[in-house]
């Protein structure tokens, strides 16, 4: 509580009715909260199990707590059940991120225990905590303890008690976050990444924040954070930066087609070749068909070369010295919607079912093209896109059946989200990482059913390694792994394996891990702090180390990882 020697924590609590609340109360509570928790959207952020640079809880909350109230903001009268269902509204459709759709349904369920009540007394709104509880859990297809679904639970327990106690606001709502807190602090206790780790759960943090918002708003106290609390243990190393897209320094002809061979070829000896007439090279197929996506100065050459071997199809070209000078005469059709770039075109379907892709880093959104999709969400760690960035994509496109790719594991549960809010057929592959949709997309086949197509791309999820090189960004032990700040980590299948000196290092650990000579194919995505020149220095080793293998380096712009590795 803020110190004030003119105002008496009475009066300041006298100005806030503690027994009945119209929508109105409601309202200013809400918006206290939302306040409240962007103060600690760094610090929740830092709170992330593995020390990578990409802690997002804190950013998703707020953001979905942001959508939320955006909604109510202009409500002058109304009653607690408008209210709060308007602020549910803002939450499902704003939601981002795992954090950011289960605090939509906690949302959600207030609003449920507040229908037909035009005014509530704490005794409605511990009841309606409950009602947040039970939507929560059902959100969750196995729900863990020692996450925010925990927090909701203990905290909607604590209200129930208080409220049969003494109906008051201001009674419950102490008593609601004192358990809150005390739940956020016993998370390490439940969930043994947390303690390994040395943090407390970030999302429920963020949702006794958020709580805590009520509580001081309530008292009257000011909503300006001046110190860590004794949970936030970890400074944030890192600012989110939602205009993370770098344009790549690369220029020529963006040479895409279809390979229809005459006679049988051999794969491996026609995609190296195709492959040295230029770079940003993703060829995959068969001694049948292949399908073609490379950078060059000369498509002739590549294009000549194919057809002597059969007949080609899906041809396009696209200049992309011309596109580059146009960038800086116009907007290239992007525009930008809560920080996060949406390139409103999209490439037309051959077929009646369309595919939308979750994709960071601008050689990514080229790789993903190329091989398929139809309209790209700009997003992946740091940057997850809301429910209703998502739908507006799926919703653009012109056939009633829709594949989704997450492409992040994070993203999963905001995709499917989308399921039911479509007038259309959508149909997520839960594909967790980059190389998993790029697998799952050259399962496609276009003239294969939706279901056909989904359980074909879900199990080629299975058939691909994901390798990840960054830094930590705090010291930590994780997994067994000793992780000191500063230090190149590699993830594998997005769990924390190795931890060493060097990104060479790093990527060599990786590899053996991964039995990447198991493999045909090693493919390199290098992020926008790799040149050109280091990735192809690299790619020479590689090869040196791995002569059985094809080894491919593509551009991929995307931040904080140095490399994305797809063995497969």
């Amino acid at each position: 509580m803020d110190s004030d020697n003119t105002t008496t924590v009475e009066s300041r609590i006298a100005a806030h009715p503690t027994h009945l609340w119209n929508g109105s109360n409601l309202k200013e509570a809400l918006l206290a909260s939302s306040t409240w928790l962007k103060e600690h959207t760094d610090a929740i952020n830092a709170l992330n199990v593995f020390p990578v640079p990409d802690g997002d809880t804190g950013t998703n909350m707020t953001r979905t707590m942001e959508a939320a109230v955006a909604e109510i903001e202009p409500i002058d009268d109304g009653t607690a059940e408008y209210v709060t269902k308007r602020l549910s509204y803002g939450a499902l459709m704003g939601a981002r991120g795992n954090s950011g759709v289960i605090l939509s349904q906690i949302i959600r369920g207030l609003a449920d225990g507040m229908v037909g009540k035009d005014t509530i007394t704490a005794h409605d709104f511990a009841h309606a905590l409950v009602k947040a509880k039970d939507m929560a859990y059902k959100a969750v297809m196995k729900p863990v303890e020692g996450t925010m679904l925990t927090v909701v639970r203990e905290a909607a327990e604590a209200a129930v008690k208080a409220a049969d106690f003494k109906n008051d606001f201001l009674h419950v709502l102490s008593e609601t976050v004192a358990a809150a807190k005390a739940s956020v602090q016993r998370t390490p206790q439940l969930l043994a990444t947390l303690r390994e780790a040395g943090v407390v759960d970030a999302g429920g943090h963020g949702l006794f924040v958020i709580l805590e918002g009520f509580l001081k708003h309530l008292r009257g106290e000011k909503l300006i954070k001046t110190e860590l609390s004794e949970v936030e243990k970890a400074k944030p190393q890192f600012t989110v930066n939602s205009e993370e897209e770098h344009e790549m320094d690369e220029y020529g002809y963006c040479t895409n087609f279809m390979l229809y061979a005459e006679k049988p070829i051999v794969f491996e000896e026609v995609r190296d070749k195709i492959a040295a007439m230029g770079n940003s090279a993703v060829i995959v197929g068969d001694e049948t068909m292949v399908k073609v996506h490379i950078h060059t100065e000369n498509p002739g050459a590549i294009i000549s070369f194919a057809t002597s071997l059969g007949s080609l199809g899906q041809i396009k070209l696209d200049n992309m010295s011309l596109q580059h000078e146009e960038a800086f005469l116009k907007d290239k059709g992007a525009k930008q919607e809560n920080g996060v770039a949406h390139n409103e075109d999209f490439i037309e379907p051959s077929g009646s079912i369309s595919i939308v892709s979750v994709v960071p880093g601008a050689g990514l959104v080229e790789v993903f093209r190329a091989l398929g999709t139809n309209a790209v969400v700009h997003g992946g760690q740091t940057m997850n896109p809301s429910t209703q960035e998502m739908l507006k994509a799926v919703d653009s496109l012109p056939t009633d059946e829709v594949i989704i790719l997450p492409n992040n594991k994070n993203i999963i549960m905001v995709a499917n989200q989308v399921r039911n809010l479509s007038k259309k057929k959508v149909a997520v592959v839960p594909s967790a990482t980059l190389p998993q949709g790029i697998s799952a997309l050259n399962r496609f086949n276009a003239v294969e059913s939706l279901e056909e197509n989904v359980d074909s791309m879900t199990t080629s999820l299975k058939e691909v390694q994901t390798g990840e090189v960054t830094r930590a960004v705090r010291t930590a032990t994780i997994n067994g792994i000793q992780v000191n700040e500063g230090q190149w980590i590699g993830l594998l299948n997005d769990e924390l394996s190795i931890a060493a000196e060097s990104k060479e290092e790093t990527v060599w650990g990786l590899l053996l891990q991964m039995a990447a000579s198991r493999y045909e194919l090693l493919t390199f995505y290098f992020g926008r702090d790799v040149s050109q020149a280091e990735a192809e220095i690299f790619q020479a080793q590689v090869e040196a180390r791995f002569p059985n293998q094809a080894v491919q380096m593509v551009p991929g712009g995307q931040p904080h990882y140095h490399y994305i590795i797809s063995a497969e």
